[in-house]
């Protein structure tokens, strides 16, 4: 950065100048997690992002998850963790731990460091206000939840009071039964509910890659039906199933446009949302 002069800075914000105008108002939802979260210095980087975008005028929103931080909590009580198909197997000792570290210290510290970087942050769960409704989605998980409803109002709220909503993945239904939800489909959901312009889901690889072993052949930009063909294709495989099946429901919700990017990669979401180039994979709907 000691290398840019004043005239080349003053370069880079007149060229996002479009960008801050073009989203100026409009609603992004990031969902975070993984090893963007677990990294401090990766951390810090996403939430001045958010205040970055906050402060011009974009109406952002965080969704975050805590597996790594729920599984180190679990092992700091003696309790081993147990997986199904990739699924925490979650009795109610394990969504009373998962409550304790998503509600509690995960979405607390996100506040406390969006309010240092001179944001304007909120943090509530899905079980606040009733905005995730859910069921049990299988009883051999235990208390992992399916959602079954999105009352958006609360986020509403916050946003038109122009607070950072920062959301944890919890739900509970009509018997007052808490649920684990997973990260990528809450965020599809409540980014529908609230017709996003854009859903940036931030995970460990660059995006949909026409070869899983080689960054560079990564897939820019697709649509609904050519994501189908990739998944015929097996190109879409292992891991990336469930986020691109979460980024085609997240559009058929009415979210724009949904980006599946590397949130190990520095400062990913300006990239994204303020450079011609973008960041990551981006999933959109077929033409009419």
């Amino acid at each position: 950065m000691d290398s840019f002069t004043n005239n080349q800075r003053a370069q880079v914000l007149t060229e996002a100048l479009p960008y801050i105008r073009s989203y100026n108002g409009k609603i992004v939802v990031v969902k975070y997690g993984g090893n963007a979260m677990v990294s401090e210095q990766l951390r810090e980087q996403v939430m001045e992002d958010m205040v970055l975008l906050w402060l011009v005028g974009v109406k952002v929103v965080l969704v975050h998850g805590g597996g790594p931080e729920i599984t180190d909590m679990m092992n700091r009580l003696g309790k081993k963790p147990k997986f199904i198909d990739g699924l925490r197997v979650t009795d109610q000792e394990t969504v009373d731990i998962a409550q304790m570290v998503l509600a509690g210290k995960v979405n607390k510290t996100l506040v406390k460091l969006l309010e240092v970087k001179g944001g304007k942050a909120m943090g509530i769960s899905g079980m606040d206000g009733g905005l995730i409704e859910a069921r049990m989605r299988n009883p051999d998980l235990g208390f992992v939840g399916s959602i079954t409803g999105v009352n958006i109002e609360p986020v509403m709220d916050l946003l038109e009071k122009g607070y950072i909503p920062v959301i944890s993945t919890l739900g509970c239904d009509s018997e007052g039964n808490t649920y684990n939800i997973n990260g990528d489909t809450a965020a599809a959901c409540i980014a529908g509910a609230l017709h996003a312009e854009r859903l940036i889901m931030m995970t460990d690889i660059a995006g949909v890659l026409k070869d899983r072993n080689d960054p560079t052949t990564l897939i820019r930009e697709m649509t609904i039906s050519e994501a189908v063909k990739l998944f015929e294709e097996n190109v879409i495989a292992g891991g990336m199933i469930p986020k691109v099946e979460c980024c085609i429901d997240a559009i058929h919700r009415g979210v724009e446009r949904v980006i599946i990017m590397d949130g190990r990669v520095p400062h990913s979401i300006l990239m994204e949302i303020l450079t011609d180039e973008g960041a990551g994979t981006m999933v959109t709907a077929d033409p009419e």
